[in-house]
């Protein structure tokens, strides 16, 4: 899935992070926000155009983009359908059944970087929701 090798680089995962949080997101912002040059963020940004995840918006010599939460929403569909048992929860609080080892419906809550406890091992969570 094109989604999915997108999101699976770690400048692009920082990218759509950035673009989450603003309508539109300069491309001077990413230049100072990545520690990456300018070729290699215009490479990584078209490739999350190309999978649809953002559009472009060029005006003179500056780029602006913006991203589209449909394909985000999309990608959700498509993992709950691989995942049905795996939902979002009000507050970015994932729920997994019992089958995971993690309890029944025991929740997990999102903090950053920081791995969330669980028993006696840690467990790394990522939500953008």
């Amino acid at each position: 899935m094109d989604l999915l090798r997108a999101l699976g680089d770690p400048v692009r995962w920082s990218i759509v992070r950035q673009l989450c949080a603003v309508d539109e997101l300069p491309c001077s912002t990413l230049e100072h926000t990545l520690n990456v040059s300018k070729p290699t963020i215009s490479y990584h940004t078209k490739i999350l155009i190309q999978a649809g995840l953002m559009y472009l918006r060029k005006e003179g010599r500056n780029n602006f983009y913006t991203l589209r939460p449909e394909a985000l929403h999309a990608l959700l569909e498509a993992i709950s359908v691989l995942a049905p048992d795996i939902a979002p929860v009000d507050g970015g609080v994932l729920k997994f059944p019992a089958a995971t080892g993690r309890g029944h419906g025991q929740a997990m809550t999102d903090h950053a970087a920081h791995p969330v406890a669980v028993g006696a091992e840690h467990v790394p969570v990522v939500t953008t929701w």
